[in-house]
């Protein structure tokens, strides 16, 4: 059985043996089904080969994706979902676990990167302490965001595959995107200081951002 990631590469190949039609037709299936997060992504995957497959033995003998898998694609992909089983549990924690890393990561190190460039910009002395329940809060209110948002987003893109006209879509992305930027921005503005007063050097916030970051990646390449 062929792994994930092969599948994904052997179908991205094959894909540019399609016509401009099928590719389309079977694009917007592709994507579709990927974007049920919490399917079985081997499964998943493995379905779309088959299919693939099947789309291109249908090609050579001149017939059309519209043909062979029907004029309604987003019913004949509802069918292949309700077939799939869900991811199972243990697959998803290093998918979460790579998800908090990489945001914890980016935190810090864009925190101590600011610190690091602000006294080029300000006579001040920069002030490298942080509270502790006050920085929890937001980087909490940053990971729901994040999460919520890209949810939104999916949904956004499944309701605009299988359509001609996706400039609506588009839009609805940009204000999800805009929105979930507002929220963070008031929370870390308005929130006061409270909790614990912690000194974090600039230099030692790069540092553990970087950590989480490789341990983030670690995480995914082993997914």
């Amino acid at each position: 059985m062929l792994d994930t990631k092969l599948l994904i590469e052997q179908n991205n190949q094959k894909r540019e043996l399609l016509t401009q039609e099928n590719e389309k037709y079977y694009s917007d299936m592709l994507l579709y089904i990927r974007l049920q997060w919490s399917l079985s992504e081997q499964q998943s995957e493995e379905i779309l080969m088959e299919l693939l497959d099947h789309l291109l033995e249908g090609q050579s003998e001149g017939k059309t994706a519209q043909q062979i898998f029907g004029a309604d694609p987003k019913a004949y992909a509802d069918e292949i979902i309700l077939q799939l089983p869900n991811e199972e549990r243990r697959k998803r924690l290093p998918f979460i676990a790579g998800l908090v890393g990489n945001l914890l990561g980016w935190f810090f190190i864009i925190r101590g990167v600011i610190l690091l460039i602000a006294p080029l910009f300000q006579k001040q002395e920069v002030n490298e302490s942080f509270y502790l329940l006050s920085a929890i809060i937001i980087v909490s209110v940053i990971f729901v965001i994040i999460l919520f948002s890209i949810r939104i987003i999916f949904k956004i893109i499944s309701n605009s595959l299988f359509q001609e006209g996706k400039s609506r879509e588009t839009v609805k992305v940009g204000l999800v995107g805009a929105v979930g930027m507002a929220i963070i921005l008031a929370v870390t503005y308005f929130l006061p200081d409270f909790g614990p007063k912690i000194h974090f050097p600039a230099y030692a916030s790069v540092i553990i951002g970087a950590i989480f970051w490789i341990v983030s990646r670690f995480l995914e390449k082993k997914r």
